[in-house]
């Protein structure tokens, strides 16, 4: 189960094949991406690379191994692992970063993705590990 994997080693294949493809978004494209009309921009770029996504799904949320009625929809969640925040930001800051890791705690995942198209050309992609 992939799930597993994930949680076990932080460089797994589908860890760098997921971070590749929104590097190669931000560094490659001639627009920004953060424009409305270019919105869908990221699915299209990890479905040509078949890169098992769902956008915004819906994830319980957890609280000392509890669940919790909560919910929480990340903009895109990978392999079903990696949490994809996307921003369109002159830049982030800490308290973005700490939205990521709050997230991966509250849901028990390890691995995500801070991805912020704004400032093009200066656009990021910070990994961020439990």
């Amino acid at each position: 189960h992939i799930i597993s994997v994930m949680r076990d080693k932080a460089l797994h294949p589908s860890w760098f094949a997921t971070q590749k493809a929104y590097y190669d978004l931000v560094t490659h494209h001639t627009l920004p991406v953060c424009l409305p009309q270019l919105k869908n921009a990221p699915e299209k770029e990890l479905a040509e690379r078949a890169i098992p996504f769902l956008p915004q799904p819906t994830l319980r949320l957890f609280y000392k191994g509890q669940p919790l009625q909560q919910t929480y929809k990340p903009d895109l969640i990978c392999y079903d692992a990696i949490i994809v925040e996307l921003k369109a930001l002159r830049e982030t800051a800490g308290e973005h970063k700490a939205q990521v890791l709050n997230y991966l705690k509250a849901t028990n995942l390890k691995l995500g993705l801070l991805v912020n198209f704004g400032c093009h050309p200066k656009a990021t992609v910070e990994r961020l590990v439990l």
